[in-house]
């Protein structure tokens, strides 16, 4: 009976081993395949990186350069609760943009701060950067200090919104600043709000905030921290901790042609960690990555 239970036991963590051994086995980078240009995927409980292409490509992050712009606003420990106010010249630090926040109004700093990384108001960053100590070149001054103490060495800002496309970094530089928000409590928050309403005053007025992630709003995925961005010559990119298989996972992805492909590439993502295999991309998905890859590697 004794001799019975010790091969039991024998043979349950043999089926374990294997079990794991073999799932292991399956994450192959050869089975995932991704549509956007850039890709970097970390375990971060490991530490270690799953999965990577094109990591270090430097390229326009669009409203990615948000996250900087939050954490240089907290290290700052100004009050979140001070009003700031919108003027003209943060229309124009936009490129005159379009906002629906009224010229001449304020908001609390932690609103602002709020609605730009859960819904890139882009107007929130300008005002947010030009009443920081020092003023606005100040502040990008110090997102690009920020950004070279955490190792970010192909990492440049020019602005605070990240409408610039010479705000560019990697897939492998935005990791290690993901990494850091992480720390930020305020971030992980505000960037995985699903919808919000800021309260402003003069004129008292409200306006509703949805995320711009949709994994976020949808609340189907665990997201501990989400950052999405566009523009024209960036793609999408999105940046995103979140939970896959027990896993806690740094997505970071830039430059997809269509609106919802970074939400299909960490749908693959989570595919490729459950099943070994990713599928298959478009062929137009590959057509657009070869195109960009033509132009951003010399």
């Amino acid at each position: 009976m004794v001799l019975f239970r010790h091969l039991n036991i024998l043979v349950t963590l043999s089926l374990a081993l294997f079990i794991t051994t073999s799932h292991a086995s399956k994450l192959q980078t050869d089975n995932i395949q991704t549509a956007s240009v850039s890709t970097f995927v970390t375990d971060l409980d490991a530490n270690k990186t799953l999965f990577q292409k094109n990591a270090d490509i430097v390229m326009p992050i669009a409203s990615l350069t948000k996250v900087m712009m939050a954490m240089v606003v907290l290290d700052a420990k100004l009050p979140l609760d001070e009003a700031i106010s919108f003027n003209k010249i943060d229309k124009e630090r936009i490129y005159d943009g379009y906002s629906r926040i009224r010229m001449g109004s304020t908001l609390s700093r932690g609103n602002a701060l709020h609605i730009a990384l859960m819904s890139s108001e882009n107007l929130a960053t300008a005002a947010l950067a030009r009443q920081y100590p020092g003023g606005y070149e100040a502040f990008i001054k110090a997102m690009n200090t920020k950004a070279k103490a955490l190792g970010m060495t192909d990492t440049v800002f020019v602005d605070s919104s990240g409408l610039n496309p010479n705000n560019v970094s990697t897939a492998a530089d935005i990791t290690k600043m993901i990494k850091a928000a992480y720390q930020y409590p305020k971030i992980k928050k505000y960037s995985t709000t699903p919808v919000h309403t800021a309260y402003f005053k003069k004129p008292r007025y409200k306006l509703g905030y949805t995320n711009t992630n949709a994994l976020v709003r949808g609340q189907k995925w665990d997201v501990e921290l989400s950052k999405t961005g566009y523009l024209d010559i960036a793609g999408h990119c999105l940046a995103m901790i979140t939970h896959v298989e027990g896993k806690q996972l740094l997505i970071v992805t830039l430059d997809a042609y269509g609106k919802l492909t970074p939400i299909g590439d960490a749908g693959r993502i989570k595919k490729w960690l459950q099943s070994g295999k990713s599928g298959n991309v478009s062929e137009s998905a590959m057509h657009y990555q070869k195109q960009k890859l033509s132009t951003l590697v010399h």
